[in-house]
């Protein structure tokens, strides 16, 4: 094997395998890709049900864990990430949620050139087949396949999603595409039944080119610089530390987590934080591993009356059933990750755009799949999605074996706390609703007698998890604290790129998976240099009300406080 490459893209996740595709389309260029992790042949991977064991194991998890974090009574929190072929794409929940318009305008607000949702939605286009066919908004012919799974066939989803109208919210046909505002079906990433990661979609199809080279198990140990131009990495592989060489660009795409802890161990963050931990500063770069940031989310869960939820599904015999009919005919309750309902409101009439998301589950049971509710019952996942809170990503040492200190300051400002309270409330004067009342019976969590801010506040502090969206640490934009400018380059380095989420600004009013796929897009025309997708100009949909109230009719049925 060659030791000298263009292009050195160390993370073969959600955006390590856009880049790998795209960069060797280019036969006269040479790519090499490190992943640490090894296949994600697994049929707990493929299997889109069985979502909750790689995301909870140890084999194709990097299982992170937070520093006590203070708002949450000093709890740890687990924050998985994907150490496999696929990375965070091969273990995640599956969900397809771009975000909202304005997310991306605030991108661009905040400094990120060029990044606003003009410039954006094209990429998501390129990405993207939609099942129902392409238009102004959805993609019709790219890698990534994206569909609304079993399309609500358990009457849970729909009457969620009718319940969300009679407590006067609208509904919409696609929060992906004109009205992301409202409820209706979630989108995910699923193809002929099978996860459609970015392994699937797009690393294994570019396997066969000549000019890319993949090696797993490969743990990148630093970025080598001569002056300030990074000229290749040493990383380690069947038990030897080898160099690789770059002609090009190193691109930096671990994660959230990974990209900050690699870029600190190589010498490039902050200074003290450097040189508390050992390890020489090359390059002081003070935004290096701050300004993370999470989603997170509560889990409100009733008791159903009929015998219709997936909790008289946890048996041996019946997840055996489903998973025989999976391998056999890639259909039936394996296909899907059962999050088919949801929907995206604002807490206040003031807000501009949404800043809540419902998760909708027709299951009581923990993210992770242990201790399902006896009996059956249905569960809503929501928390602000446009958190203020912010922490930190450092490392302990130059040891990459040695995770960091991860603290994401859980709840640590005040609207925060205030959000989670309004999540609750809404939530229940949801379910309240007509359309819940063949179906809702007993509140389990937090339990009826959870009523004042204070109980609301302690109920948080205590069963609150992450929704598995860190971001931030490596932000995107032009002023001191940015790590990479708006396209993507390392502040004050040649030759060196990240892209990943960590270089989102803030939070997307969604799952990270679309948007970091997007960004790698858009990111691979650039290391190309190849002409930007134009602009588009579809219109964003504004909900009735906006400015106004906090919705857009008066309920059904409202609860008192």
């Amino acid at each position: 094997m060659p030791d000298t490459f263009d292009y050195i893209i160390i993370g073969a996740g959600s955006a390590g395998c856009v880049l790998a595709n795209r960069l060797s389309e280019d036969p006269m260029v040479s790519v090499l890709v490190l992943e640490f992790g090894g296949s994600d042949r697994s049929i707990f991977i493929q299997m889109p049900t069985a979502l909750s064991i790689p995301m909870n194991g140890t084999k194709y998890n990097w299982k992170y864990e937070t520093l006590p974090e203070p708002g949450l009574d000093g709890r740890r929190i687990h924050c998985p990430r994907g150490k496999v072929l696929g990375g965070s794409s091969s273990i995640n929940g599956l969900v397809y949620m771009r975000g909202h318009a304005h997310d991306f305008d605030e991108w661009e607000e905040q400094g990120a050139r060029g990044w606003g949702y003009a410039h954006c939605l094209p990429y998501f286009q390129r990405a993207e087949t939609w099942a129902e066919g392409g238009d102004s908004y959805r993609g019709a012919d790219g890698p990534l396949a994206t569909n609304a799974g079993n399309r609500m066939k358990n009457p849970l989803y729909g009457a969620f999603v009718e319940a969300g109208h009679q407590a006067g919210y609208i509904k919409t046909d696609d929060p992906n595409g004109h009205m992301q505002e409202g409820f209706g079906a979630m989108h995910m990433t699923v193809k002929d039944g099978v996860r459609w990661s970015t392994a699937n979609a797009y690393l294994r199809p570019a396997m066969h080119r000549p000019n890319l080279t993949v090696i797993t198990h490969a743990m990148t140990r630093r970025i080598l610089l001569e002056g300030k131009r990074a000229i290749g990495v040493e990383y380690e592989a069947d038990g030897t530390r080898q160099i690789a060489h770059c002609n090009r660009e190193v691109i930096v795409s671990a994660g959230p987590i990974g990209s900050p802890h690699l870029l600190q161990r190589s010498g490039i963050g902050p200074g003290a934080v450097l040189q508390q931990a050992g390890v020489a500063v090359l390059h002081d770069l003070p935004g290096v591993g701050e300004n993370l940031q999470d989603h997170s989310e509560v889990y409100i869960q009733y008791a159903c009356k009929e015998p219709i939820t997936l909790n008289g599904k946890m048996g041996l015999f019946s997840k055996f059933l489903i998973g025989v009919e999976w391998l056999l005919f890639k259909r039936g309750l394996g296909v899907s990750n059962h999050f088919e309902a949801g929907g995206f409101i604002r807490s206040d009439a003031a807000l501009a755009w949404p800043d809540i998301q419902f998760h909708f589950l027709p299951a009581a049971m923990r993210y992770d799949g242990k201790k399902p509710l006896k009996g059956h019952g249905f569960m809503v996942l929501t928390g602000p999605n446009k958190p203020k809170s912010r922490g930190h990503v450092r490392l302990r040492s130059g040891d990459p074996n040695d995770h960091p200190d991860i603290l994401f300051n859980y709840l640590d400002r005040e609207e925060d706390r205030e959000g989670f309270r309004r999540c609750l409330r809404l939530t229940r004067e949801i379910i309240a609703q007509p359309a819940m009342d063949r179906y809702r019976a007993t509140e389990i969590a937090p339990g009826p007698e959870v009523q004042s801010d204070e109980e609301i506040d302690a109920f948080v502090r205590q069963t609150m998890e992450s929704t598995y969206h860190p971001c931030g640490t490596c932000r995107m934009g032009e002023d001191a604290l940015a790590v990479v400018d708006s396209e993507l380059r390392v502040r004050g380095l040649d030759g060196l790129r990240v892209i990943d989420s960590s270089v989102f600004p803030t939070e997307p009013n969604a799952n990270l998976n679309a948007p970091t796929i997007m960004l790698a897009e858009r990111g691979a025309d650039m290391i190309r240099g190849r002409p930007l997708l134009a602009p588009s100009n579809a219109a964003v949909g504004i909900a009735p009300g906006t400015g106004v109230s906090q919705r857009s009719a008066a309920p059904l049925r409202r609860l008192d406080r």
